[in-house]
């Protein structure tokens, strides 16, 4: 299982959790086609996509605001367990669990996300 966890912007303690099975994809976004919906004006309407990829996560930046992990801007990373991301550089924090992951968040460093190849993710991902 995955879990999305909104952060408070101040103190960032959970605001809101969402959880999900194993093997779905999951988009985030302004839009109400997406599985989490975020109203915020910085938030693009299909902002991130988290998929399977054998037994990891993949985290794809859709937006045109970017996706930032430790301050740094990310297209494409592995999801880790306890990683926090930003939806623009001054918008929601998300922070991501896995359940199967014996990881604990403060053992993780956001700079531990490692980069994904264009050959990682595929063209219709990107693309959409």
């Amino acid at each position: 299982m995955i879990t999305l966890t909104l952060l408070h912007p101040l103190k960032s303690i959970p605001v809101q959790k969402w959880d999900f099975k194993p093997n779905s994809s999951i988009r985030v976004g302004r839009a109400n086609d997406n599985d989490v919906v975020l109203y915020s004006a910085v938030v693009s309407r299909h902002h991130i996509e988290i998929r399977p990829r054998g037994n990891d996560w993949a985290l794809i930046s859709l937006g045109s605001n970017g996706t930032f992990i430790g301050g740094r801007k990310i297209k494409k990373v592995l999801v880790k367990h306890g990683m926090i991301i930003r939806l623009a550089s001054s918008g929601p924090k998300i922070r991501i669990t896995l359940q199967e992951s014996e990881k604990s968040a403060d053992q993780m460093d956001d700079s531990q996300a490692r980069r994904l190849s264009r050959k990682d993710i595929s063209k219709e991902t990107v693309m959409n």
